[in-house]
């Protein structure tokens, strides 16, 4: 009999720890030892410590984080009854976009059962296996009948998506429509066409945001909810009316919003033309809306419309709350999913509308325009700031509303993990842009007619991350601006040739400057026609705190004016480049990429010093191999013999750095390989995070094919010595990548100003 240790057994089965949020990790299962901590006898262990504590299930199993999909197949998608053997491609789908989006892990369970009373018999027998429960395509009435009593008698998260999903997505959407339309929601009159399950939870949203239930009329396919109906379930007896009304053309005259949960090409034009200015319509049947949307748009002009369709703006994807409410419930183990954190959810969605568009969300739909108006009600599917908009909202409003079992007490922790449960992780730039955001400082940019410039100044100033300066034709710059609906007015704008007399003065200075190295008066007074001149001039004499340029310039046109007229630091010979390599293990740091092409040693020993400072700026102990093709003088030549000099330069200079080489890229990075082979290496405990390379042509490709191929995000450069912050960007940056540097450039104009005060 194998036997194992009682602690192992349990460190093999934990899958997180109480008030800590983790992802599960994947266990090695490669020896005996392996299998017998994962079975028997090591399994032993975790089975009594649950039985002992119920709620260590949670420790000890994946069940905190496990959702069940379960449905009997009664209303598939616009299908109808298929039944569950037919319903189970839905259910396997809905299951990715579970783990796609917020990491959630899922089993779908397709029940031959529509029976409601057995059916709650049997979902309410799963609770031990699962920390939520999705109901899903289940028909009306049955549906409110099952869920009421699985709420009752269960302990977990329980939703019905079908009607609570749609309520939430469109009830955002709802809140901007109105507020577009400068309508107030408590004197709205709304038309609900259809009466099933959606439809009921949408309303009943709708009031709780501020809907008066009197101004709500509803819809079956028998007509209007109405008193004098006597064919109607207790759920749709919520929403009758005694107004003398009688037929879909009489309700919406007048009115305001129209909701479609019912069947394809039900509201005709005429009906649209009755509703009062400014109407709201969302036809949310599938796949054919209640009235198509070209139709619709143009029957009238000021219509704001939204479908379930993906293929018209506003779509009404319940995507956009599922993944994300469960994911804040189960991360604060709620006892259910309750009318405060439904309405977290609401409120959440419809403000991150309202906030800029990230470019990774520009590229996904291939338009740059997308800002919140009439045709952007509601985030897109593919935004990943969904999950650190509602999942902490819900959890908060669990924790506020009392269904909450543990605390989060940390939730700038809480977004972190969140991000890297869904691969966004962000860590180094997430505390660059937090110190950013304690001291902003004035940036200059220098390409202030472009586009992605104006973006991401206008993403850093909204984040104060910092205080921007547009430099450039005012005339283009304010048309960008308005072509794509930017708000910039708070943003200084600069036209350099508009600016005689400074031009005049930054001239002086530069011809003062650089008189006895060959540059006239004249020669100034024309460079300083040059946007990166004025910029770097303005950094100069203190009317900026830092520069960004080079997007749309190569890298040597843009640096050669910053160090004519900055030039490097004091005590600094040279400046370098840096790039940052962020993967799933630590970031790494590849120097010098962009500057010097073939340095000497003693060039490298200044670049090694130069990237240990810049390592540390970013809160990194740097752990340094200088590169070869070599390991230790296995292979002679010019590149190792100068690469082995630097290092042992550098150890003389710089005494309390951990540095090693001349080595390989493999081994460098590699431990094992270390341990094994160089055990005598000072990187071989750890392996290296800092990479100095031997030229530039080395580093350059080998950063770019990370970039490309590598499955790694880079930032940078990152430039290093320059006597003022100055920042060039990689031609053709990200606005992603630009906002990234802008943070690293506040953070170090501000290190720059505490250095030299």
């Amino acid at each position: 009999m194998i036997k194992v240790n009682k602690q192992d057994a349990l460190n093999y089965h934990m899958q997180g720890q109480p008030g800590k949020i983790e992802v599960v990790p994947t266990k090695m299962l490669s020896t005996q030892h392996d299998l017998a901590l994962a079975y028997s006898p090591g399994v032993a262990e975790p089975c009594k410590e649950i039985a002992a504590n119920r709620d260590n299930a949670y420790k000890y199993t994946a069940k905190g984080n496990l959702v069940g999909v379960i449905s009997n197949g009664t209303a598939v998608l616009g299908l109808g009854n298929i039944g569950p053997d037919a319903s189970k491609p839905v259910m396997e789908g809905k299951g990715v976009l579970f783990k796609k989006f917020a990491g959630i892990d899922v089993f779908d369970i397709e029940i031959d059962c529509t029976d409601p009373k057995e059916f709650i018999r049997i979902v309410k027998s799963l609770e031990p296996t699962f920390g939520g429960i999705n109901l899903e395509d289940i028909k009306a009435p049955e549906s409110f009948e099952i869920e009421t009593a699985l709420k009752s008698q269960m302990n977990i998260p329980l939703m019905h998506d079908d009607q609570h999903g749609t309520a939430i997505i469109s009830s955002a959407a709802l809140l901007n429509a109105l507020e577009l339309a400068e309508k107030n929601i408590d004197e709205v009159r709304i038309v609900v066409n259809g009466a099933g399950a959606a439809a009921i939870a949408c309303s009943k949203l709708y009031v709780s945001l501020g809907v008066k239930l009197g101004n709500i009329v509803m819809f079956d396919k028998n007509g209007i909810i109405s008193t004098s109906r006597d064919d109607l379930d207790m759920y749709q007896a919520q929403f009758v009316t005694d107004r003398p009304i009688s037929t879909l053309a009489e309700a919406l005259t007048d009115a305001d919003v129209f909701v479609g949960l019912s069947a394809g090409n039900v509201l005709a034009p005429e009906l649209v033309k009755l509703m009062a200015p400014n109407p709201i319509i969302f036809a949310l049947a599938n796949p054919d809306p209640e009235i198509p949307y070209d139709v619709a748009m143009a029957t009238r002009e000021d219509i704001i419309m939204a479908t379930g369709r993906s293929d018209h703006p506003n779509q009404v994807n319940n995507v956009l709350g599922f993944p994300y409410i469960f994911r804040g419930a189960l991360d604060v183990r709620a006892t259910e999913i309750n009318e405060a954190m439904k309405l977290a959810a609401v409120y959440a969605l419809s403000s991150l509308a309202k906030q800029p568009v990230p470019e990774i969300v520009h590229k996904a739909y291939g338009d740059n325009s997308i800002a919140f108006g009439r045709t952007y009600l509601i985030p897109k599917p593919l935004d990943p700031r969904l999950i650190t908009a509602i999942s902490p909202a819900v959890a908060k409003a669990a924790i506020e509303s009392g269904v909450a079992r543990i605390p989060i007490t940390n939730w700038e922790a809480y977004e972190e993990e969140l991000k890297e449960r869904i691969g966004i992780d962000q860590k180094l730039m997430t505390r660059i842009t937090i110190q950013a955001k304690k001291d902003p400082q004035t940036v200059v940019f220098t390409e202030a007619d472009h586009y992605k410039i104006l973006k991401a100044a206008q993403s850093v100033q909204e984040q104060r991350i910092a205080k921007p300066i547009l430099l450039g034709d005012r005339k283009t710059i304010n048309a960008i601006i308005e072509e794509h609906n930017l708000d910039l007015s708070d943003c200084q704008i600069i036209d350099p040739y508009e600016e005689d007399a400074k031009r005049e003065e930054f001239a002086q200075l530069l011809y003062k400057q650089r008189q006895r190295k060959g540059l006239t008066l004249s020669d100034s007074r024309r460079l300083l026609r040059d946007r990166n001149y004025f910029g770097s001039m303005m950094l100069q004499v203190g009317e900026a705190d830092a520069l960004i340029s080079g997007l749309t310039r190569d890298y040597s046109k843009t640096i050669l004016p910053a160090l004519q007229v900055i030039g490097v630091e004091k005590g600094i010979n040279k400046v370098a480049g840096m790039y940052i390599i962020l993967n799933n293990k630590e970031p790494y740091f590849f120097a010098d990429t962009t500057v010097n092409v073939n340095p000497t040693a003693d060039e490298l020993v200044d670049i090694i010093g130069l990237t240990a400072r810049a390592v540390r700026f970013f809160d990194t102990e740097p752990r340094i191999a200088m590169l070869s093709y070599s390991n230790f003088g296995s292979v002679q030549g010019d590149i190792p013999s100068k690469a082995a000099e630097a290092v042992r330069k550098a150890k003389q200079r710089y005494p309390e750095l951990l540095i090693d080489g001349e080595m390989q890229a493999n081994t460098a990075l590699n431990r094992d390989l270390l341990r094994e082979v160089y055990p005598f290496s000072e990187l071989a405990e750890k392996g290296a995070n800092t990479l100095i390379f031997p030229t530039l042509t080395s580093g350059n490709i080998a950063y770019k094919v990370l970039q490309e191929i590598g499955g790694a995000e880079v930032i940078g450069p990152v430039l290093m010595g320059m006597g003022k912050p100055v920042h060039i960007l990689q031609l053709g940056s990200s606005i992603r990548e630009i906002i990234n540097m802008v943070s690293i450039a506040v953070v170090d104009a501000q290190n720059h100003y505490k250095r030299t005060r």
